[in-house]
């Protein structure tokens, strides 16, 4: 017969927002154990940033984050901020860097985040559990009864830090999306998020010759706008620029790319416009030759700029600054970096991460249906939602 355990905190995931919960409750003196599936902590944590943890940015504003809730943010991001986690880091004499856009990132490796946590977290003996499948969870008057393949664990609290469906690969997967379901709490249907943009078939043929190719860009709709580096794929956009705009993006929108943005192609040209030199030389000044070729019909690339006339140098320079462009959808979840969607936080508490319906049950990190841009942000919300669940859990 499977042994049964008791404790106060059960937390399900050994992620970011898990292990700060942990620590938060185990502080409070709160006997805490700890399920993962994967056989090891932290695993998002130990490829962020390119194996460097882009652990936080230096500028986190609620408007960074997506959500049906857009105001449900703004407690925890304020009660435990950015500047919280930067302390942590400088107290532990861990060294880091600044990079473009506030992005904070280690110079040496991941693990010493997660080595970090885990050191402070033994000083309070909690249980962890590796490798171990949830088969079903109830609560039974004032007792949430898991049932995991190690036997029942029975809690006064149970913390639902689980994360979301992006990059299965690194054990993601839907068991905090059914718990919430099974007590009946909303879940919002997830998508992947900061994710490459798959070509239309017809915009496919025309662009996958050009994989590789990497060029600093504005990529922007009616509402929004990013400017950052964009790389050609053999299947569509990926770079910064298209990752952060798949989070906006809906189907059978149009996005609209700006190529030069720090020059402006019509000044360019009437400079000058008494030149015999080709477009298509012309415009590989500035722009990768086979991008060029591809943006500008051959007819226009091959006239003199001398015989340019007013449409068509307008026509030059939409294709440069305001080309559109359409996708089929994303690459999927193994390509993702986040989830849009997830547990509703119209049904979370925004202070406690509490459900407003379970006492006693919380949802922290990417479960929930708060999705951060690239650069620091996502992992921000982990310490923050995990912090605050561990006050209260």
């Amino acid at each position: 017969m499977k042994k049964t355990r008791q404790t106060d905190v059960l937390i399900i995931g050994a992620g970011a927002s898990g292990l700060m919960c942990a620590l938060e409750a185990l502080k409070r003196g709160r006997k805490t154990v700890i399920l993962e599936h994967n056989k090891i902590a932290g695993a998002k944590i130990l490829v962020s940033g390119g194996g460097k943890c882009n652990f936080t940015n230096k500028n986190i504003e609620p408007e960074n984050y997506i959500s049906s809730n857009p105001h449900f943010v703004k407690s925890a991001l304020s009660r435990f901020s950015n500047h919280d986690f930067i302390s942590i880091i400088e107290k532990n004499k861990i060294k880091y860097e600044q990079r473009n856009h506030g992005q904070l990132f280690l110079k040496k490796s991941a693990d010493e985040i997660l080595n970090l946590l885990l050191k402070e977290l033994n000083k309070y003996n909690p249980q962890l559990f590796f490798d171990t499948k949830i088969k079903s969870v109830k609560k039974i008057k004032d007792l949430f009864i898991t049932e995991t393949d190690f036997g029942l664990f029975k809690s006064k609290s149970l913390v639902v830090s689980s994360g979301g469906l992006a990059a299965p690969q690194l054990g993601a997967g839907s068991i905090g999306h059914k718990i919430a379901s099974a007590f009946e709490i909303k879940v919002i249907k997830p998508l992947p998020g900061l994710v490459p943009l798959a070509f239309c078939a017809e915009d496919k043929k025309k662009f996958e010759h050009l994989s590789g190719i990497s060029i600093k860009s504005v990529l922007k709709t009616d509402k929004i706008s990013f400017k950052e580096n964009l790389l050609f794929t053999h299947k569509g956009l990926s770079g910064p620029a298209a990752l952060q705009m798949s989070l906006y993006l809906k189907p059978g929108k149009s996005v609209f790319i700006d190529f030069l943005p720090d020059k402006k192609i019509t000044k360019e040209i009437i400079c000058q416009k008494k030149s015999k030199k080709l477009v298509k030389n012309f415009i590989s000044e500035f722009l990768p030759k086979n991008l060029s070729a591809a943006i500008i019909e051959k007819k226009l690339s091959d006239k003199p700029l001398k015989s340019l006339n007013e449409n068509e140098i307008s026509l030059i320079s939409k294709n440069i600054h305001d080309f559109e462009i359409n996708f089929s959808g994303d690459l999927g979840f193994k390509k993702a970096e986040t989830t849009i969607g997830g547990v509703d936080c119209n049904e979370i508490s925004s202070k406690t991460m509490e459900s407003l319906k379970i006492k006693g049950l919380y949802f922290t990190g990417e479960v929930l249906d708060v999705a951060g841009w690239l650069g620091g942000y996502n992992l921000q919300w982990a310490w923050s939602s995990g912090w605050c669940a561990g006050q209260f859990a």
